[in-house]
């Protein structure tokens, strides 16, 4: 992981080649470095951490979405890149609200990504635009709401036990 002064350097290098808006803020905790940037500007961020950085970070790892609800804006996508020369880690993190929750999509930089935003739609409701294919991964496709907001309702459906069988309608009824 970088330091904090290695990410300040970062962080200071995409100001400058793609604009001191782009870069919202640095987090260092944990010796983590996260570099948090605004969600227009999270494709060509790393793009250019990818190829142009003088200390690349060609391959991303995780790609995952996080709820930090009461926050706003209350969804974070998280992106964790690699550089296999350093054995380095980098975060880069933007984030988005419910009401507007798209962000670009990075499938064609990193062909890992696919399933990985399309679970962070199916789970968190992120769109990511330019996705080739984004439908639901691991809930119906008629499935209303997502699951892993901090909002969704606790509980779900009954468990049919021996001792309740006859309480619950069955499926096949």
């Amino acid at each position: 992981m970088p330091d904090a002064t290695g990410l300040e350097l970062i962080a200071q290098r995409v100001g400058e080649q793609l604009g001191d808006e782009v870069v919202a803020g640095t987090i260092y905790h944990r010796e983590q470095a996260t570099l948090d940037v605004a969600p227009k500007g999270v494709r060509d961020v790393l793009v250019y951490l990818r190829d142009r950085d003088p200390d690349p970070w060609p391959l991303l790892m995780s790609l995952h979405a996080v709820d930090y609800l009461p926050d706003e804006p209350r969804l974070g996508v998280h992106y964790q890149l690699l550089s296999t020369e350093r054995l380095d880690r980098l975060n880069v993190r933007t984030r988005v609200g419910v009401d507007e929750p798209r962000v670009p999509s990075v499938v064609d930089l990193f062909p890992t990504a696919d399933h990985q935003e399309r679970e962070a739609f199916d789970m968190f409701g992120v769109e990511f635009e330019g996705h080739p294919d984004l439908r639901r991964i691991l809930m119906p496709e008629d499935y209303e709401g997502f699951p892993q907001r901090r909002d969704f309702p606790m509980g779900g459906e009954p468990v049919l036990f021996t001792f309740n069988e006859h309480d619950f309608p069955r499926w096949y009824d």
